[in-house]
């Protein structure tokens, strides 16, 4: 049997790492949806942030969202990767539409 091995992943400069919740199984009708025609949630929680984009005067802009924050992203923000057996998407700050509060 296979371990994972859980691995710490460092987002830089304005990236985003995000863990894409899961979609909803039924309409409002209360039809149940296969996962063959599900789309892909725009929602998800922030795992961890870079330390902000670089500026002109040599510091960095200070990013607006922070770890364990749920938000709304564009539909194809990002690039999708695969840590410790979980789909993870890294994406720019800018690809953030909202936050949850």
């Amino acid at each position: 049997m296979e371990e994972w091995v859980k691995m710490k992943i460092r987002p830089l400069n304005d990236r985003v790492l995000v863990k894409r919740l899961d979609a909803e199984q039924k309409t409002a009708g209360g039809i149940i949806i296969p996962d063959t025609a599900k789309e892909k949630p725009q929602q998800g929680e922030v795992l961890a942030v870079g330390p902000g984009a670089p500026n002109d005067a040599g510091s960095r802009t200070p990013m607006e969202v922070q770890a364990g924050d749920r938000v709304l992203f564009s539909r194809y923000a990002g690039t999708e990767i695969k840590a410790g057996g979980e789909e993870q998407i890294f994406m720019r700050e800018s690809d953030i539409l909202a936050v949850f509060e």
